[in-house]
């Protein structure tokens, strides 16, 4: 009896490991290779897991973008008060995008196939991608920024834009150039 439950216990052990090995993990590269492979619509679980990726990349920037803030304001980062405005301006709307994509997110979660939402999350996106680069070619920034402008960078272009937006926005223009067509009415015929 014992050795029944020491074996059931190891069962179920190897039973968990083996389906966390196996569970599927959508990393960038595999949306990647999905672009250059045969172009097949995302199914809700891709689409699903790539928002949440996304959603993911966001916290990391958001984070990045909090602590320039901060080494900003303390003075850690040494440059000029004017320049450092500028900056502190440029990160001051960074928030404002990562306000916006999240709310985006989370009404794409809700509904995927909402295109003012996707369009927003894309030019959300599509700043930070610009401010991050920006930031990146700055010496004081880069060690902040690191790898997440061209990550960034990635996730915008080659994967929301031609991954997930460029088919919901085929779909809409499908259901746009198929309007039923509505029958002319009887004309009443005149009594002599």
């Amino acid at each position: 009896m014992k050795y029944r439950k020491v074996i059931m216990i190891n069962f179920l052990i190897v039973f968990c490991l083996v389906s966390i090995a196996l569970s599927e993990e959508y990393s960038l590269t595999y949306f990647l290779s999905r672009i250059t492979s045969k172009p097949v619509a995302l199914s809700s679980k891709e689409r699903l897991e790539l928002l949440s990726r996304i959603e993911r990349l966001l916290d990391l920037a958001r984070g990045a973008s909090q602590k320039m803030t901060k080494d900003l304001q303390t003075g850690e980062i040494d440059i000029r008060y004017q320049e450092g405005e500028f900056w502190l301006s440029k990160l001051k709307e960074d928030d404002k995008s990562f306000q916006t994509a999240m709310e985006q997110i989370k009404i794409l979660k809700e509904r995927p196939g909402h295109l003012v939402a996707s369009v927003g999350l894309y030019k959300s996106l599509k700043d930070l991608s610009i401010n991050f680069n920006a930031y990146n070619n700055m010496s004081s920034f880069s060690a902040f920024v690191g790898d997440l402008a061209p990550e960034l960078d990635l996730w915008t272009d080659p994967v929301f834009y031609q991954l997930y937006l460029l088919p919901l926005a085929r779909l809409k223009d499908a259901e746009k150039g198929s309007p039923q067509k509505e029958k002319p009415p009887v004309p009443k015929g005149k009594k002599p």
